[in-house]
């Protein structure tokens, strides 16, 4: 019998000290079980994700605007549902993991899709309900995080969630890979193939994760309506967090591009081109739980605004005229750096500033801020390389990052964390 959310969250808390009072590594059963779904699931899309630019670009004939088009679509649409997942996940409590779990079905069903659409409008409305999926699911599945651990290891709990999901980051590429060295039609294979591990994913949510019942009434708790959701923005710590995503949000270059641009760098064969996510996701595996726990203790602010430096080098290692056999070792390590000390330290950070009851609605808050940004940065991005060129392109992209950067770090957040 799977246990109550709410006791899941008592356990977790009792869970993280030993009797003498000493920590203990251990997280929630919860959090692991949403990893094992993150890693299955990102096996299956980042299948997709390490063969789509090539797809679009040179199979397609696709443009780099064309493509920026659709990659906004695929990174920043969810941010039109991240609210209403957040909302629907929160009202009657116990729900964040029925709500997740329609997310990671509806993205599940987008992958067959990919077979029979051949031109952007179609391939833009199947990427659309993919991120419609992902944007239902995202904040139910931090929520539960963030609900069945204790404030002083949320960023420890991240760590170990983000690494998992990242596991599948790294596995998704390499079997991409191997599908297309192995069967002649390779793209509609590897579409295939990522369908199947998909519906693994969505099977492991439903009889592995718990359903989380609603947690006792408390009549002074907030209820749950989009009034209370936005209203968390007058909260001034959370609302710094949130305009502070976005403004570094705006300046994030897709990771897509950042292969592109590799590959254009270093001319790297189209058959390795989906090796390129691996360097990333390696990076990401290995410093996620150690940069979470380093968050616990440092402050999960500073870890934040640190791994956007992190992105900000591995900008001006593509703009140098270097063209070493380390460079693309350097870039993936620093990108992969980035995501491991932004991704879940984000959501930790925006956690301390969010009642349990609205814990959805807060994280999609900040996570919509966040997508909206990066869709706007596609856009904008793939249009500077169509008029400019590439080196332009990421020169404005590097500049306005240090700009963000410096505005970031005066609206950083005032009040004190969670010591660890």
């Amino acid at each position: 019998m799977y246990v109550a959310d709410s006791r899941a969250t008592a356990s977790a808390a009792s869970a993280v000290r030993s009797p003498a009072g000493r920590r203990r590594t251990a997280v929630a059963p919860t959090v692991l079980a949403l990893g094992t779904v993150s890693l299955i699931t990102d096996v299956s899309s980042e299948m997709v994700t390490a063969v789509l630019p090539l797809y679009l670009v040179a199979g397609l004939g696709l443009s780099p605007l064309g493509f920026g088009l659709l990659d906004g679509v695929y990174n920043g649409v969810s941010a039109l549902v991240r609210l209403a997942g957040g909302h629907l996940a929160d009202r009657g409590g116990g729900r964040h993991k029925w709500v997740a779990g329609a997310g990671y079905a509806l993205s599940a069903a987008c992958k067959p899709l990919l077979l029979v659409a051949q031109t952007l409008t179609p391939i833009g409305l199947v990427l659309a309900v993919d991120r419609t999926g992902k944007g239902l699911r995202t904040a139910p599945r931090d929520a539960l995080i963030s609900l069945s651990s204790t404030p002083e290891t949320r960023g420890r709990a991240f760590g170990v969630h983000r690494a998992m999901d990242t596991a599948g980051a790294l596995l998704g590429p390499l079997a991409a890979f191997l599908v297309l060295r192995a069967t002649v039609d390779g793209y509609d294979a590897v579409f295939t193939v990522s369908f199947c591990v998909a519906v693994v994913g969505v099977l492991v949510l439903v009889l592995f994760v718990p359903a989380g019942a609603a947690a006792p009434r408390d009549r002074s708790a907030t209820r749950a309506t989009l009034g209370a959701a936005f209203a968390l923005l007058r909260r001034r710590d959370l609302r710094r967090i949130t305009v502070c995503a976005l403004l570094l949000g705006l300046a994030t270059v897709s990771d897509s591009f950042v292969y592109l641009l590799l590959q254009r760098r270093l001319g790297v064969p189209d058959r390795w081109f989906a090796l390129l996510p691996l360097g990333t996701a390696a990076a990401f595996l290995l410093l996620a739980v150690p940069l979470g726990r380093i968050a616990d203790r440092v402050g999960r602010w500073r870890m934040f605004l640190g791994g956007h430096l992190a992105l900000l080098l591995a900008y001006g290692l593509l703009l140098s005229s270097g063209h070493g056999p380390a460079l693309p070792y350097a870039v993936l390590l620093l990108h992969g750096a980035f995501y491991a000390a932004t991704d879940g330290v984000l959501m930790a950070a925006a956690a301390d500033s969010v009642p349990p009851e609205l814990r959805s609605s807060g994280l999609a808050l900040v996570q919509t801020g966040q997508a909206l940004a990066r869709f706007t940065c596609s856009l904008s991005f793939g249009a500077a390389w169509t008029a400019w060129g590439d080196r332009a392109a990421l020169t404005g992209s590097a500049v306005a990052l240090a700009l963000c950067g410096l505005i970031a770090l005066a609206l950083r957040p005032l009040a004190p964390e969670s010591p660890a």
